[in-house]
């Protein structure tokens, strides 16, 4: 098998996303009716409706993220003999994606993934003051030079990786005064460009402990089987299938890094040549092209790609 299904992380959100999906097809609309009822509420009213600032807001826009990669999936499985156990090699996810990942692979049920989604949602935005943290993207610095940057701008306080990204693209996270040091230090050790993040809390790093603690509890109540294809964690680089083990990186991913690059380039090194970015928006797709050389990155999030979708998997399959 030389196919991956991977699944975007928050950022992709946009108002409207899967609606389309849901009007054409049955399959995609029961995944949402899914989520609102394991939620208690009409998600996919403000998905579709919007406003923009309320599914922005973390709490709903992981959940919602899930839900239009799965009904994406259901798409797929239904229109295009998509399978995860059979067609792919691995699933991945960045950051909540990975949640997507193991729904999609049948590790966690749809309703038990929204669930998680929501209290992970909360319990980050919860975990640090507004304003006391921030997120940074270095850009034009690979991994080690950013991580130089934020060891010098820690002076005592956090300030570490939350997203390798690859292709020159590293996030740092922590304290905002600790980000805002390390913005300028990294005009200075050649970065392209150093901005601050429109976030809402320091995703990925130390301070996000106590929402570590709260997913640990939330994880140990739900059931997680192993997935139908191997899951490439987000805090390895690398495939697991266990599904004590897969409790564990998820819980160990609220304050790690997102090793996206390493990610790719392990499955590439494992010989997947085409990366399917199942859900909303393209932003996994570019990466791929920078990460991985000879790959071809395929993004499905709407009725109009499904045709290409099923051409380039027949594509893997005669690879």
């Amino acid at each position: 098998m030389t196919a991956a299904f991977t699944f975007p992380g928050q950022g992709s959100q946009a108002v409207g996303m899967g609606k389309a999906l849901a009007d054409a097809f049955p399959v995609a609309r029961a995944v949402f009716d899914e989520v609102d009822a394991a939620l208690g509420e009409k998600l996919t009213a403000t998905i579709w409706d919007g406003p923009a600032e309320t599914l922005q807001l973390t709490e709903n826009a992981q959940p919602a993220l899930m839900a239009v990669s799965v009904a994406t999936l259901r798409v797929l499985e239904a229109e295009a003999g998509f399978s995860a156990g059979r067609d792919a090699a691995f699933v991945a996810g960045h950051s909540l994606g990975e949640y997507s990942a193991l729904a999609a692979a049948g590790s966690l049920t749809i309703s038990d993934t929204a669930r998680l989604l929501r209290t992970r949602g909360l319990a980050m935005q919860k975990a640090v003051p507004v304003g006391a943290g921030a997120m940074a993207a270095l850009l034009g610095l690979d991994y080690d030079a950013a991580m130089e940057v934020a060891r010098e701008a820690a002076q005592g306080q956090v300030c570490q990786a939350a997203n390798d990204n690859g292709g020159g693209q590293v996030v740092v996270s922590g304290d905002k005064a600790a980000v805002d040091r390390a913005v300028e230090i990294a005009k200075t050790k050649g970065a392209k460009r150093a901005m601050l993040l429109p976030v809402s809390a320091p995703f990925h790093c130390k301070l996000m402990q106590p929402a570590a603690d709260a997913m640990a509890e939330a994880l140990s109540k739900v059931t997680i089987k192993a997935p139908a294809a191997p899951l490439v964690s987000n805090v390895l680089a690398t495939a697991i299938t266990d599904p004590d083990e897969i409790r564990r990186r998820l819980v160990e991913q609220v304050t790690g890094t997102v090793r996206w690059r390493e990610s790719v380039a392990y499955m590439a090194g494992q010989g997947v040549t085409r990366f399917f970015e199942i859900g909303a928006g393209k932003v996994l797709t570019g990466l791929v092209k920078r990460i991985a050389d000879g790959a071809v990155g395929v993004s499905v999030g709407g009725p109009n790609d499904i045709a290409a979708a099923k051409d380039a998997l027949a594509a893997a399959k005669q690879a």
